[in-house]
C-alpha cells in the first residue's frame, strides 16, 4: 500500500530532501529558495550537516539565502559549535554568502585553525568577507599562523584569502617569508607571487617558491667542509 502523502508542507521538504536520489533532493532545495518561507529554514539548515551531494550542498545554501537574513544567521551561528564538520563547514559557507551584519565575531580563532581543514578553508573565506576594516590586521596575522598547512588546495585557499587582505596582510606575509621553517616560507613566498600575479596557475607558483627555499638553504661553496680542498 503507498502512504498516504501528507499535507503537511515542512514535512513533505524533509522527505524530499531525506530522499535517495540526489535530483529529487536538489528539486526540493530549489523549490524551497524559489518559493521561500521561514519555517524552512530548520530542514534547510539541519539538512546542510548531513547532505552527501556537493551540488545539493550548494543549492541549499541557495535555498537560505534567499530567507530572511537575520533568521538565518541566527540559526546558523549555533551550527559554528556543531560536532559535526560539514556542519560547521557550510554555515560558514553561508555566513559568507549572506553576510549579514554582525556575524564577524562568530569567526572565532578556534574555527579559523579548526583541526578539519574543509571547516578551516570555509572560515577564511567567510572572515575575509566579514571582517571589519578595523580588524583586517589582526585577521591577517591570525591567517599566517596557518602558513605551512596541509597540501595544495588548504594552501591555496590560505594564499587567496591572504591576498585578499591585500595592504593589511603584506606585512605578515613578508615575515613569514623569512620563516625558519621550510613550508612555511615557501607558501609565504607563493602567497607573495599571487600578489603579483593574481592569475598565476598556484602549482606552479607554489612549486618555484619551494625551489627557491631550497636554493637558500643549501650551503655554498665556501661553506662545504671539503671547500679549500
Amino acid at each position: 500500500m503507498t502512504p498516504a502523502r501528507t499535507h503537511d508542507p515542512i514535512a513533505r521538504l524533509r522527505g524530499a530532501l531525506a530522499a535517495p536520489a540526489a535530483t529529487t533532493r536538489l528539486q526540493a532545495a530549489l523549490a524551497a529558495g524559489t518559493d521561500p518561507a521561514g519555517e524552512q529554514v530548520e530542514v534547510l539548515v539541519e539538512r546542510c550537516a548531513v547532505e552527501p551531494d556537493f551540488f545539493v550542498r550548494d543549492m541549499l545554501t541557495w535555498a537560505l539565502v534567499r530567507h530572511e537574513p537575520a533568521a538565518v544567521a541566527a540559526r546558523l551561528l549555533p551550527e559554528l559549535t556543531s560536532d559535526v564538520a560539514q556542519a560547521r563547514a557550510q554555515a560558514l559557507h553561508t555566513l559568507s554568502k549572506i553576510r549579514h551584519p554582525g556575524t564577524w565575531p562568530a569567526i572565532t580563532p578556534a574555527l579559523l585553525r579548526d583541526p578539519d581543514d574543509e571547516v578551516a578553508r570555509a572560515a577564511w573565506r567567510a572572515a575575509v568577507t566579514l571582517v571589519p576594516d578595523d580588524a583586517r590586521a589582526g585577521l591577517a596575522d591570525a591567517l599566517a599562523t596557518q602558513l605551512g598547512r596541509g597540501g595544495p588546495d588548504v594552501q591555496r585557499s590560505l594564499s587567496r584569502a591572504l591576498v585578499a587582505l591585500e595592504e593589511a596582510a603584506a606585512d605578515v606575509v613578508a615575515r613569514a617569508a623569512s620563516a625558519p621553517d621550510p613550508g612555511v616560507s615557501a607558501h609565504a613566498i607563493a602567497t607573495q607571487q599571487l600578489v603579483q600575479d593574481p592569475d598565476a596557475g598556484f602549482d606552479a607558483v607554489l612549486a618555484e617558491a619551494h625551489r627557491t627555499v631550497a636554493l637558500r638553504a643549501a650551503p655554498t661553496v665556501r661553506d662545504r667542509p671539503d671547500a679549500d680542498r
